[in-house]
Parts: structure tokens; C-alpha cells; sequence
């Protein structure tokens, strides 16, 4: 049985592909700057305006809960179809495209719905969506 009695060489490292992208990244920001300086050199006045804040995300939907007994919430809070109506249109004044959820109790009747829809229309709320659940759900 042979047995190896010189040493290997140290594996060398090659150091080629990382100096062609320490060159290819030179020329990147060589040609960036150029760039930079043109876009200062143009003779153009920008408008002001005054600062007026960030723009406001929208709000959430507003969600009414109808119990069984006919109970009423906007939001968790027990409301009456005349509160219900002049919170949702004070909450349209400050947002034009509020949206509500309706949410009933599939036991409960549905003249109460019926009433917390005509409260959202004369409020002037037109984006309505009522909840359900499918059959699988159960």
C-alpha cells in the first residue's frame, strides 16, 4: 500500500470574478454621478406649495351589529335608528366613501335590518354591505 509522503498544495483563492464586480460597481457610480451633476446644471424653477400635512388614510368600515332583541350598536356602542343615522352622516361629512357592515342575527327579525338599511340610506351612505356566512362555515 502506497502511502502519500509529500504535502498537497494550499488550494488558492481566486480573487478574478470579485474584482470584475469591484470594476463593474466603479463604473456603476462613475456613470450614476454624471448623471447627479446633469440634473443639477438644468435651469428650472420648482413650484412651492405650503405644507399642508399627510393625507389621511380612509377609515375603517363601520360596523353595525343587529341583535336578536333588536338592539342596535354602531361601533359596540348600543345606539338608537336616529343616533344611527346622525352619527353615520356626521362620520360621511368627514369621509364621503364611508362604508358600513351590517351585521344581523340570523334569528333576529328582519324589520330591525330593514330599518338599520334605511338609516345608513338616509344618512346618505352608499357603500353597504351586509354580513352572511356559507353554509360550510357551520
Amino acid at each position: 500500500m502506497p502511502l502519500k509522503v509529500h504535502l498537497e498544495d494550499q488550494p488558492t483563492l481566486n480573487l478574478t470574478s470579485l474584482i470584475d464586480v469591484l470594476f463593474l460597481l466603479i463604473i456603476f457610480f462613475m456613470v450614476g454621478t454624471r448623471f447627479v451633476q446633469t440634473e443639477r446644471k438644468l435651469n428650472l424653477q420648482v413650484p412651492v406649495v405650503s405644507d399642508k400635512g399627510t393625507l389621511s388614510a380612509a377609515p375603517e368600515k363601520r360596523i353595525v351589529n343587529v341583535y336578536r332583541t333588536g338592539q342596535v350598536a354602531l361601533d359596540g356602542q348600543m345606539v338608537s335608528l336616529v343616533e344611527l343615522t346622525a352619527r353615520l352622516s356626521a362620520a360621511r361629512s368627514q369621509y364621503q366613501d364611508l362604508g358600513v357592515l351590517v351585521r344581523g342575527d340570523a334569528d333576529g327579525t328582519f324589520q330591525t335590518v330593514a330599518g338599520v338599511l334605511n338609516a345608513c340610506r338616509q344618512a346618505g351612505v352608499t357603500r353597504l354591505a351586509v354580513a352572511v356566512r356559507s353554509t360550510s362555515e357551520r
